[in-house]
C-alpha cells in the first residue's frame, strides 16, 4: 500500500513530487500510457531503478504449458501470457562520463506528471552528479490516439552551472530481465526471453528490431528515430545487435544551453505478415509520425482529448479526492479501449503484466458499460473482438457437451486460459455478461448494422449455451446447475441467481432479436421452435428464494450453509483466497464479492424495493470484498436503498483503489474494473441510471459529503448533460438542433428534454433507511483514510 499522500489532489492531474522507491513498481503503474494498442509502465527514462519494466502490445503473447497434479478430460492444456515487447522507452544520459542514476549523486528534485487532459506523462528532474555536476531534465512522453502504432518521447537537457560533455543513449531493447514470480495467482507468468531475433536494422538516426516469439510464432517489429537540436558539433551515430539497437547523441553543453531530441517509436505486430510487410509497416507508421512532428502529436492528442472529455466529463463537488480518481479512471478506461480495434480489454488494460494479460468478463460488465456512454466506438470493436472468438467458443462448448458458444473465462486470443476449472469453466455467466454488453450497446446507439452483423448471431449462440446447459425439472422451472457466479467464494452450485437473471435476460433478448432480423436467423438455424424454447426456459427460470428468512439465496442452499467465523479471522488473513483452502471457503456463508448484489443493479427490473433492501442488509454482513470488483456494485446499491453515506464510503475505496493501492497489488497494472466503478458509482450510484427496458431512468440523490454531481453522456448520437444538486436536477442537451427530444424517467416520472430547453425537477426527499448495515468485522469501507495518508 502508498503509505503516504503520494500524489496531491487536483483536478485535472496525478502529480507525484518526490521520488519514493518503495513504491516506484505502484508508480510505473499509474503513469502508464496506453491507446489501447500500445502500452508503455511509467518507467524512468533511463530504465533503472525500475518496479517492473513493461512495454505491451494488445494480444501479443507467447503460449506456455498450464500445470496440473491432475489432470482432466476437457482440462485447457496450454495458457497464454503477455509478453514484454522491445523496449523503446529508455533514454540513458551521461554526464561528464557519469549515468544519470537516481540512486546516486543527489536528487536536487523530481516531479512526474500526468496530464489527464495532455494525454503525456510530463517528467523533470534536477540532478547533481557524484562529480558536482548539475543539469535539469525535462521529458514528456505520449502514447497517441490518433496514430494507433505510435508513442514519442520530448526529451530535453540543460547544463546548469558549467560546460559539460553529454553522451545520450536512446535504445531499443528486447528480452528485459523479469523480477521473480509471487505466489500470488493474480501475478503474470514469468516468461524467460521469449523473443527470438530475426532482423536487426540501424539508421544514422535510430534502428529497427524485428522479433518472433518460440511458441505462439508471433511477430513483433519495433522502430525508432530521433530529431535533434543542440550546440554545433552535436554527433548522432547508431549500433545494433540481435536483442538491442542504441542511437548516441553527443555534444559539449554549455550553460543555459539545451539539447533536444524527440524519440519517435512505432510498433506493430501479425501472427501471420511476413517479416517484410511487418518491416514496411512500421517504417510507413514512422514517416507518418514524422510528418506531423512533435508539435503536431501533441496538438492532435489535446485536440483528441477536448472532444472525449466534452462527452464523458464527471464534475464532482464536495470529495476533491473522488474528482481527481473518477477522471484519473476515466482517463485509464479511455486508455484501455480507444484504439484497441476489434482486440481485448483486458483486466489490467496494457498497464502491467497482472493476470497474464488476461481479459475476463470484467470488460462487459464493469468497463464496457462506462464505454457505450462515453465512447461506444471502443465498446463496437470489443464486440467484434468478442464475435470473433465464436469458433473458440464453439470449440469449448462441444469439449464439454453443450451448443452453441461457451466464452473463456480468462483469456487473450479466444482460447479458455484459466487451469482451476471451478472459476474458470464453471463461471459460464461470461455468455449473458456479452450478450448483456451487446444489448446494452444497441439500446444506447441504435445501430442496427452491427447487431445484425454480429449481434444476432452472438445472442443466439449463446441463447443455445443457456438452453442446453439449463434443464427444466417435473414441475416446469428451469434449472441451470454446477456454475460459479460472480463469487468465486461460492463455486459449482446450483441456481446462482446472477446467472440464472442474465441468462434470463439473454434468452428473451435472442427471441426478440431473431424475430426482428428473421432472414439471418433463418441462416443461423434459427426455428420458431427454437425461439419459443428459449422464452419458455426464460419465463421458467428458477430463483432460489428463502422463505424463512425472506432473501432470495444466492445460490440454492446458500442460507443454510455454515456462517464464517468472522470474529476469528485476523486481517492479515485476508484476502482469503491466499490463507485458506477453497473448499473451507466454497461451504460457507462468505462471499469475495457482490453477487446477488450485482444481479441488484444489472437485473434491478426482476426484485421488489423491499425485496432489495432486504437482500442487501443480509449480504452486506457476508461480504468481505477480497475482489475490486466489489466496492463499485456496493455502492450503486448502498445508494438505492436509501443509505447514500454508505455508497460514499464504496466509492472511494473504487475510485482510490490504485491512486492508494488499497489492495496492494497496483504494481501488477491499475484495476481497470475499478477505475470504471468509480464512473458507475457515480453515475449509477448517486445519478441513478438504469437501462433495464431500454429507455434512460434516473433516480438521483447525493450522499451529505456531495453538493453536486455533474455528468455528461451520450445516448442515440445525443449528448444529455445531468446536473445534481441536493434538492434539484438539471437535464440538458448539449450540441442539439432545437427540435431533437429525448425522453426520459427521473424518479419514475416521464420528462421531455429539448434541445431548446433544459428541464429541471426536484429531487423526491428519501425514504427513512432503517438500520445502517452491517459488514464484517473489519471490512468496512474507509471514509477517512489512516493517519498516515493525512
Amino acid at each position: 500500500m502508498i503509505r503516504e499522500r503520494a500524489y496531491p489532489v487536483e483536478p485535472w492531474h496525478v502529480r507525484e513530487v518526490r521520488l519514493d522507491m518503495d513504491v516506484l513498481a505502484q508508480s510505473e503503474s499509474v503513469f502508464a500510457l496506453s491507446n489501447g494498442h500500445v502500452g508503455l509502465r511509467g518507467n524512468l527514462d533511463e530504465g533503472e531503478p525500475h518496479g517492473l519494466p513493461g512495454t505491451y502490445l494488445n494480444s501479443f503473447y507467447e503460449l506456455r504449458p498450464l500445470p496440473y497434479a491432475e489432470a482432466g478430460f476437457g482440462f485447457p492444456e496450454s495458457g497464454q501470457t503477455i509478453v514484454n515487447v522491445t523496449n523503446g522507452k529508455l533514454i540513458r544520459l551521461l554526464v561528464d562520463d557519469e549515468p544519470l542514476d537516481v540512486r546516486y549523486g543527489e536528487l536536487l528534485s523530481h516531479e512526474r506528471i500526468l496530464d489527464l487532459r495532455a494525454g503525456t506523462l510530463h517528467r523533470e528532474v534536477h540532478w547533481r552528479s557524484p562529480a558536482g555536476r548539475e543539469v535539469k531534465v525535462r521529458s514528456t512522453r505520449l502514447v497517441s490516439f490518433t496514430q494507433r502504432s505510435v508513442a514519442a518521447i520530448n526529451y530535453e537537457v540543460e547544463a546548469v552551472g558549467e560546460p559539460m560533455r553529454l553522451i545520450l543513449q536512446s535504445e531499443l531493447v528486447a528480452n528485459e530481465t523479469l523480477p521473480p514470480q509471487s505466489r500470488d495467482p493474480r501475478v503474470a507468468a514469468v516468461l524467460e526471453s521469449p523473443l527470438q531475433a530475426e532482423e536487426e536494422l540501424t539508421t544514422d538516426d535510430g534502428g529497427l528490431l524485428i522479433h518472433r516469439t518460440k511458441v505462439s510464432g508471433l511477430r513483433v517489429a519495433a522502430q525508432m528515430a530521433h530529431d535533434v537540436s543542440g550546440p554545433e558539433r552535436t554527433t548522432i551515430e547508431s549500433e545494433g545487435y540481435e536483442d538491442w539497437v542504441r542511437t548516441t547523441i553527443g555534444c559539449v553543453l554549455r550553460p543555459g544551453e539545451t539539447l533536444r531530441v524527440v524519440k519517435y517509436l512505432t510498433y506493430g505486430w501479425s501472427s501471420k505478415r511476413s517479416l517484410p510487410a511487418l518491416r514496411d509497416q512500421v517504417g510507413a507508421a514512422l514517416a507518418a509520425a514524422r510528418l506531423d512532428r512533435w508539435d503536431g502529436m501533441r496538438r492532435a492528442q489535446r485536440e483528441y482529448l477536448d472532444e472525449f472529455w466534452d462527452a464523458a466529463d464527471v464534475r464532482v463537488e464536495g470529495d476533491p479526492e473522488v474528482q481527481q480518481a473518477v477522471r484519473f479512471g476515466l482517463f485509464h478506461v479511455l486508455q484501455a479501449g480507444a484504439r484497441a480495434e476489434r482486440r481485448p480489454i483486458s483486466a489490467k488494460g496494457l498497464t502491467g503484466p497482472g493476470y497474464d494479460g488476461h481479459a475476463f468478463w470484467d470488460t462487459e460488465m464493469f468497463v464496457l458499460p462506462v464505454l457505450t456512454y462515453t465512447q461506444p466506438n471502443a465498446v463496437r470493436d470489443a464486440l467484434y473482438w468478442r464475435h470473433s472468438t465464436l469458433p473458440q467458443a464453439h470449440e469449448r462448448a462441444r469439449t464439454l457437451n453443450l451448443k452453441g458458444a461457451a466464452f473463456p473465462w480468462r483469456t487473450i486470443e479466444g482460447p479458455e486460459s484459466s487451469a482451476y476449472w471451478p472459476a474458470g469453466t464453471a463461471a459460464f455467466h461470461i455468455a449473458a455478461d456479452v450478450a448483456d454488453a451487446l444489448r446494452r450497446y444497441v439500446l444506447a446507439t441504435g445501430d442496427e448494422g452491427t447487431e445484425r452483423e454480429i449481434g444476432l448471431e452472438l445472442l443466439v449462440e449463446t441463447a443455445r449455451l443457456w438452453r442446453s446447459l439449463g434443464h427444466h425439472d417435473r414441475y416446469g422451472r428451469f434449472h441451470i446447475d454446477g456454475v460459479t457466479g460472480p463469487d468465486e467464494y461460492t463455486a459449482v452450485k446450483n441456481d446462482n441467481i446472477y446467472t440464472n437473471l442474465m441468462a434470463q435476460r439473454n434468452l428473451l433478448t435472442a427471441a426478440d432479436c431473431a424475430m426482428r432480423h428473421r432472414d439471418q436467423a433463418f441462416d443461423l438455424g434459427v426455428t420458431d421452435e427454437e425461439a419459443a424454447a428459449w422464452r419458455d426456459a426464460a419465463n421458467a427460470m428458477q430463483l432460489p428464494y428463502d422463505d424463512e428468512l425472506q432473501v432470495h439465496k444466492q445460490v440454492e442452499g446458500f442460507t443454510r450453509l455454515q456462517e464464517w467465523d468472522f470474529e476469528h479471522t485476523p486481517p492479515e488473513k485476508y484476502p482469503l483466497l491466499l490463507h485458506y483452502p477453497y473448499f473451507d471457503l466454497y461451504r460457507k456463508q462468505v462471499i469475495k464479492q457482490a453477487d446477488l448484489v450485482l444481479a441488484m443493479h444489472w437485473r434491478g427490473d426482476a426484485f421488489t424495493g423491499e425485496e432489495k433492501v432486504r437482500n442487501f442488509l443480509y449480504y452486506e454482513r457476508r461480504t468481505v470484498r477480497d475482489s475490486s470488483l466489489s466496492a463499485c456494485t456496493q455502492a450503486v446499491m448502498a445508494a438505492e436503498v436509501g443509505h447514500p453515506e454508505l455508497a460514499h464510503r464504496y466509492l472511494r475505496e473504487a475510485a482510490l483503489m490504485d491512486l492508494h493501492d488499497l489492495n496492494e497489488n497496483t504494481r501488477d497494472g491499475v484495476h481497470m474494473a475499478s477505475l470504471a466503478g468509480a464512473w458507475i458509482a457515480l453515475v449509477a450510484g448517486f445519478g441513478g441510471l438504469r437501462d433495464h427496458d431500454g429507455t434512460l431512468s434516473f433516480s438521483p440523490r447525493l450522499s451529505s459529503r456531495l453538493s453536486r454531481l455533474e455528468f455528461s453522456m451520450q445516448w442515440r448520437s445525443i449528448r444529455l448533460r445531468v446536473d445534481v444538486r441536493p434538492h434539484q436536477t438539471t437535464y440538458s442537451l448539449r450540441h442539439a438542433g432545437p427540435d431533437t427530444v429525448l425522453e426520459l424517467r427521473h424518479h419514475g416520472e416521464t420528462i421531455q428534454v429539448t434541445g431548446e430547453q433544459p428541464v429541471t425537477v426536484p429531487v423526491p426527499p428519501a425514504h427513512p433507511s432503517g438500520p445502517p448495515p452491517e459488514q464484517p468485522p473489519g471490512r468496512a469501507p474507509l471514509l477517512h483514510l489512516p493517519e498516515h495518508f493525512a
